[in-house]
């Protein structure tokens, strides 16, 4: 029996899917969706196929299985929402729309008995939607912290590897193509946000969407804090990190920690060493203990690739009659970035003289934060010093606190960078 599929979307993704459902005897691509018809394509896709009626795609009785990749809110959510409610199975690549709307769509789904998938909507070809969905449905898991932007990370590798500046960094990535011309997306974070909101959710059976994620970007991030990193033992990473406290049984509410914003990664730890454009996912469980999942987090066949997986999970299903039930989630409380515990590396220009250390670790303590590791550089031709230290785990608001306080010491001349530490 040979399915029939619908493409919405026909760009980078839905043109390399075109060629790999070519060499699938079961599959067969019924009609594509396109904005234009008389754009240039490559040559493996029938322009007979053609159309720019997407509703009558999804509407097709030979059309058993819907694949979206036009990406957005909408048409896609009503497009989506249309192909379930017709009994007709879903794949998206969406991550705006799965990270907004997602419960809202598998509700659609689950009481239509059909499935919808969305692998390739996170870390491109990177199994991390089907390994949690699936592998590690039974876990009890405490932590997620990705690399799931490849333009951040290749930027933080040529800045860290090349020394060289972020506007210069980002422009590398621009004229390779990994960087939009507009890169605020990638660079501030909202993308590995979206990302991060649709693995808390189904890590801890959640309803998080993108807006409850904590957003910073790597604009901040200056050359000289990479080497000042890089001589402590760390490099700096854009990472998404999903946390759920309470997780093993402590008596009190569950709750959810959600946010993406660089961090100084151990040398020692799997995540630094994940290089240019590729993701990893590093997930901790009760009873799993700790697992990476790494590759190619973007373009278009590794993207391809994952939409691929979903596709023909989605025609087993339908062969066999059947459908995977909703893992169910609810609303848990949202921490606020001020109450998430974390540690910190923070860079002070401070006065060259005595007494100095014991009024900065005076701040510390008054507001409860504690010194793990500390260094002190003298700056040449210089009547100040460097005092870099870092902190053991402590509530945001806490650290936030004691910034404020050094401002109204004397001694301190200046902050010139804070970062969270991974790895406490």
């Amino acid at each position: 029996m040979t399915l029939g599929i619908g493409l919405l979307g026909c760009g980078t993704v839905g043109g390399a899917l075109v060629d790999l459902v070519a060499d699938q005897a079961e599959l067969t691509i019924r009609q594509v969706a396109v904005r234009s018809t008389t754009k240039a394509r490559s040559a493996g896709i029938d322009s007979s196929l053609l159309t720019t009626d997407a509703a009558a795609v999804v509407a097709r009785d030979d059309v058993d299985i819907v694949v979206e990749v036009i990406g957005g809110i909408e048409p896609a959510r009503s497009l989506i929402t249309a192909a379930l409610k017709a009994g007709k199975p879903v794949v998206t690549a969406n991550k705006e729309l799965i990270a907004n709307c997602g419960a809202e769509l598998l509700d659609v789904a689950e009481e239509a008995g059909v499935d919808l998938h969305f692998e390739a909507a996170v870390a491109g070809a990177i199994p991390i939607v089907r390994a949690l969905r699936a592998s590690l449905r039974g876990e009890k898991i405490r932590r997620i912290s990705g690399i799931v932007n490849g333009t951040t990370n290749f930027i933080l590798t040529k800045m860290t590897e090349e020394g060289a500046d972020y506007s210069v960094a980002l422009a590398e990535a621009q004229r390779l193509g990994y960087a939009e011309r507009d890169p605020t997306a990638d660079v501030e974070g909202f993308d590995a946000g979206a990302k991060a909101a649709i693995m808390a959710s189904i890590a801890f059976s959640a309803n998080v969407v993108a807006g409850d994620v904590y957003h910073e970007g790597i604009s901040g991030v200056t050359a000289s804090d990479i080497e000042f990193a890089q001589r402590l033992g760390y490099q700096i990473k854009l990472l998404a990190i999903a946390e759920q406290f309470n997780a093993d049984g402590i008596e009190g509410p569950h709750s959810v920690g959600v946010r993406v914003h660089p961090a100084m990664v151990p040398n020692s730890h799997p995540l630094a060493s994940v290089r240019d454009s590729f993701n990893a996912v590093f997930v901790e469980g009760m009873a799993s203990g700790e697992l990476m999942f790494y590759g190619r987090g973007a373009g278009g066949e590794p993207t391809a690739s994952a939409v691929l997986g979903d596709v023909l999970d989605a025609a087993a299903a339908l062969q066999q009659g059947g459908h995977r039930p909703t893992k169910e989630g609810s609303r848990l409380p949202i921490m606020p970035i001020d109450d998430l515990p974390s540690a910190f590396c923070v860079n002070l220009q401070v006065t060259d003289e005595p007494g100095v250390l014991a009024q900065v670790a005076g701040a510390l303590g008054t507001n409860g934060v504690s010194i793990r590791a500390m260094e002190q550089h003298d700056i040449e031709d210089s009547e100040t010093a460097r005092l870099i230290f870092i902190t053991h785990a402590a509530p945001e608001r806490q650290l936030r606190q004691t910034l404020a306080a050094f401002g109204e010491l004397p001694v301190v001349q200046g902050i010139d960078s804070v970062l969270r530490v991974l790895g406490e």
